[in-house]
């Protein structure tokens, strides 16, 4: 009998957080540890709590794609990719961060390894093959990758225990589960129950949009739904009315205690979507600040807070450039405003939310945050023009603004003036 996962609330300390991934390779010229531990004290001010590292293990040299090949196909579970630095170098990273209050999530790759991973020579039937008996990648565009076999009790073992292996060696504080759908439900089930032991308060992320994810353990899943949707308002695809649907129904058929992540950017999205200025223009910003307002935890890419404005190299080097970073008091402002304000902490922990009718559902979203007494008016409008809105329900009272501070007193039939893209944050 395996042991069930069920639901869990997400720890305690990652309620009022953002998660910031972290692209070693492209973040600095050296692309190592150490090179950007030099920027943790800033990203600390500006209120980051949660490091998600992309994958850190060595990479592939069979079938590589690129002069670099994809973090994504893992030769060692158990080993550091030497281009990043030594063992020694991330735990030193790993205790700064946490000397700093941050938490380190690991990218762990559970579907698939490089084609000179060692388990191919050594363990053949851990691997999934054709009729021919040839061991097959996952998908024909992945061809760098070969396809692990999840029937076989032998490799679910090693599997859960490298996860382990990392908790006990590194004190990281625990995992983003790449293509969590792709691996059998109950290896997860398993393995959360298996690593959960190790430390206490481990946080889990699966990518994946299912509910069935929260059901298994983990804490939060991706919002693609709302990405996608986000993207759509823009090209003209989708209206503001449908958009705002989707925004209320985000969480139906979750747990209570689930979390749902939002972005604008990843580094799926960057390397082969395009950047958010690329997918949303104008609009990139304006969308940022939404993702901080609804009851969902926000990503932030490496870079963004830089304004970078390239598709990141998936495969070879390709360095972020932090000459300036613009956004760096606005993300301050928006990561520290989750922080301080309980109605926007993520998930259950935060306030109730409602979508609030407006004259104007086609082209502008507003809703409310609700939480001991306290409530949050947002309207956001999303198109290109200017806009006279009148927001209905019981929104009357005396607020401020975030942004500018003035006192706004409303009453019923207030009208509101937008420009495009513009927003109105108002809190009691």
């Amino acid at each position: 009998m395996r042991k069930s996962a069920a639901p869990t609330q997400s720890p305690e300390w990652s309620k009022d957080a953002w998660i910031y991934e972290v692209n070693i390779r492209q973040y600095t010229a050296e692309g190592s540890f150490n090179a950007f531990s030099t920027h943790l004290e800033r990203l600390q001010k500006m209120g980051i709590k949660i490091l998600w590292l992309m994958p850190i293990y060595p990479i592939g040299e069979k079938n590589r794609k690129g002069s670099l090949g994809s973090p994504y196909s893992i030769k060692d579970y158990r080993a550091i990719n030497p281009a990043l630095g030594t063992k020694e170098d991330f735990n030193t990273l790993v205790l700064k961060a946490h000397q700093l209050g941050m938490y380190v999530i690991l990218d762990w790759v559970a579907n698939h390894t490089s084609w000179d991973n060692a388990l191919i020579t050594l363990h053949r039937d851990w691997y999934t093959h054709n009729d021919k008996g040839q061991i097959i990648s996952p998908v024909a565009d992945w061809s760098d990758v070969a396809k692990l076999n999840y029937a076989n009790e032998d490799l679910r073992r090693y599997m859960m225990e490298s996860m382990a292996w990392w908790v006990e060696e590194s004190d990281i504080d625990g995992f983003r589960c790449d293509m969590t759908e792709m691996v059998p439900a109950p290896f997860w089930t398993e393995t959360l129950h298996f690593v959960n032991r190790q430390k206490k308060d481990l946080f889990w992320l699966a990518e994946s949009e299912s509910p069935t994810m929260c059901d298994l353990g983990f804490h939060a899943t991706y919002s693609w739904k709302i990405h996608h949707a986000m993207n759509e308002v823009i090209k003209g695809t989708k209206s503001v009315k449908e958009y705002s649907t989707m925004l209320a129904e985000n969480h139906q058929g979750f747990s209570d205690h689930a979390y749902r992540m939002v972005f604008t950017s990843n580094h799926d999205e960057n390397s082969w979507q395009g950047t958010e200025y690329e997918r949303l223009g104008e609009a990139a910003i304006t969308f940022t600040v939404l993702n901080t307002l609804i009851p969902d935890m926000p990503l932030l890419y490496s870079g963004q807070e830089a304004m970078n404005n390239k598709r990141l190299k998936f495969f070879d080097k390709d360095e972020i450039n932090w000459t300036r970073i613009p956004l760096d008091s606005l993300y301050n402002l928006l990561i520290k405003l989750k922080k301080n304000k309980p109605i926007l902490w993520n998930g259950s922990y935060g306030g109730n939310f409602e979508i609030l009718p407006n004259n104007r559902e086609d082209k502008v979203l507003s809703f409310i945050r609700k939480k001991d007494g306290k409530q949050m008016v947002a309207i956001f409008n999303l198109s290109p023009q200017d806009h006279e809105i009148i927001v209905g329900g019981n929104i009357d009272g005396f607020y401020y603004d975030l942004f500018t501070t003035e006192k706004v007193n409303i009453q019923r039939e207030h009208t509101f003036k937008l420009h495009p893209w513009e927003y109105k944050i108002l809190l009691q």
